[in-house]
């Protein structure tokens, strides 16, 4: 089921693209392949994206209601729902569209991982035509079947531009109450750059054209996040 409704139509768009593209350029066909994945799950992105940086917000009074009520777990989770019930946020929102994207992301991941030999390419429709092979040489000198640690440090950068994004950026705090809210902070930072590394180590040992994909993939995210936050702020000075 999963080969038929995902991997299938993904390989297929793949290879349509690559035929369309001027020179069968593989790494044109994946750059139009992102930019349709993203706007067919933009609803879903912008709602993650939304819910995200809602919780990012509100986590310091999340953090302070952890502390005050930590020896009482019914009174801190009633608290926690007035909390978010007050801010209008679902703490499961940002998590239902991720889990609705994934299928696509691993058909993706698939579709690069088990590559272009003549087992994959006989699954390609009739009406698009199976070419008898895939140059895998992007842009004339970028070779997508092997791993790449320029892409792999590139898919990294903009990982770490994508989460500076989404952290919320407060003022140090010395009195002693906001001990919680200062510690949030130092982890927020290390994940600023834990996420990064992490993905630079990922990358390094995929194909070069699922690298790509990711570092794309991250990339048009910001631009969305940019759009999204503009939006909310746009939409908030309005009201005020």
């Amino acid at each position: 089921m999963f080969e038929t409704f995902f991997y299938q139509p993904v390989l297929n768009l793949l290879i349509f693209l690559y035929k369309t593209v001027p020179f069968n350029d593989l790494g044109l066909a994946i750059i139009l392949l992102t930019l349709i994945i993203k706007l067919l799950l933009l609803p879903l992105s912008k709602k993650s994206i939304k819910s995200q940086k809602e919780l990012q917000d509100i986590q310091p009074k999340v953090e302070e209601l952890k502390k005050e009520y930590k020896d009482n777990k019914e009174e801190m989770g009633k608290k926690m729902m007035e909390l978010y019930k007050e801010h209008n946020v679902n703490p499961f929102s940002s998590c239902l569209p991720l889990l609705i994207q994934l299928p696509f992301l691993i058909a993706v991941f698939q579709v690069f991982r088990r590559g272009f030999g003549e087992t994959n390419l006989s699954l390609v429709y009739g009406f698009i035509g199976q070419p008898e092979s895939i140059n895998q040489i992007a842009f004339g000198f970028l070779d997508l079947s092997v791993r790449s640690i320029p892409l792999a440090v590139l898919a990294g950068l903009a990982q770490f531009w994508q989460t500076r994004m989404m952290v919320t950026k407060k003022a140090p705090i010395e009195d002693k109450s906001s001990k919680d809210e200062n510690m949030m902070a130092m982890m927020n930072k290390q994940m600023t750059y834990m996420m990064p590394l992490l993905t630079v180590f990922i990358g390094i040992s995929l194909p070069g054209g699922l690298t790509f994909y990711w570092f794309l993939t991250t990339l048009f995210t910001v631009f969305q996040q940019a759009y999204v936050f503009k939006s909310e702020k746009k939409q908030s000075a309005e009201i005020k």
